[in-house]
């Protein structure tokens, strides 16, 4: 198999562009359309469709796509642990996260990442739904809970503790709570469900956070939009210290029982289908994500 031919592939079938894959890898256009014909020719199937305007996958390309990138995988981990170098980090990574967490701590620092690495293209998929990984083809996620699913390798972020709050107004027309089961006399949002969630202080005293029990008429699955209406007023909701430690600091926010955490298994993990070998694009991503966010979490610093 011609390694060089593949890799000419997945970055035309990347970019939809023969011309612009060819310079990426130091070919002259004429040369790269006469590789990738070759190429098609030993694997007796046309791969792209071209014509004058544009290029566009074929079917059969379509399919042969996730083998070429698993082929290059491949040949990039057996290089790396030969010591013939560090790999080319090259390709469009399809990354999923969180959108809360994605605007405040990726969004801003994408484009130091994208001048470092100007091999990667990035397509993003943010939304605080769950969604599949396996089954929506992405090479990495952020995902903030509790790391059980044996398909999945991964790697720790940061710890994502989550703690209650309410706006200083709120507080003022409603009265502070001191303890726990005085909860269920007040306003509770809550996220995605209505569950009970365990609280827990640092001498082993429990608690619950039950909208259920109490008055929620707030149901929401944004953590922004969670955030905002905490803001507003409208009660006293669980959030991620990452989420709302600037408010806190601010004082637009205010912890309330500051004693008491939710008690979750919730870590921030950067995780990727098991049958996947780590290429060099998703890598360079993890090591520049946890350099950048995960070595001293800003939430922790002000915590």
């Amino acid at each position: 198999m011609d390694f060089q031919s593949l890799r000419l592939f997945v970055l035309a079938a990347d970019r939809l562009n023969i011309s612009a894959a060819g310079r990426e890898l130091g070919m002259a256009p004429a040369v790269a359309s006469s590789r990738l014909a070759k190429l098609e020719q030993n694997l007796g199937a046309d791969l792209l469709h071209r014509s004058t305007r544009k290029v566009s996958l074929s079917l059969e390309g379509a399919e042969f796509l996730p083998y070429a990138r698993e082929i290059l995988a491949q040949e990039d981990a057996a290089r790396a642990a030969l010591g013939m170098g560090k790999p080319i980090a090259t390709g469009t990574l399809r990354f999923a996260a969180s959108s809360t967490f994605a605007q405040l701590y990726i969004v801003p620092i994408l484009n130091e990442f994208l001048e470092d690495n100007p091999g990667i293209d990035l397509d993003l998929r943010l939304s605080d739904t769950p969604f599949d990984l396996i089954e929506g083809s992405f090479d990495l996620a952020l995902r903030n809970s509790a790391f059980e699913d044996t398909s999945m390798k991964g790697r720790k972020l940061a710890d994502d503790r989550r703690v209650l709050c309410a706006s200083p107004d709120y507080l003022k027309r409603k009265g502070v709570p001191r303890h726990p089961d005085e909860l269920n006399s007040h306003q509770l949002l809550a996220f995605r469900n209505p569950s009970p969630r365990q609280l827990v202080n640092a001498d082993g005293d429990r608690g619950v956070f039950d909208p259920r029990g109490a008055n929620c008429r707030l149901v929401m699955d944004d953590g922004l939009s969670q955030k905002l209406a905490t803001l507003s007023g409208v009660g006293i909701s669980t959030n991620s210290l990452w989420s709302v430690h600037r408010e806190l600091d601010e004082g637009k926010l205010v912890r309330v029982l500051p004693d008491f955490e939710v008690e979750d298994p919730s870590v921030l993990w950067l995780v990727y289908p098991k049958s996947n070998v780590l290429t060099a694009k998703v890598r360079v991503f993890i090591d520049f994500l946890l350099k950048k966010i995960g070595r001293h979490p800003e939430w922790e610093r002000s915590a």
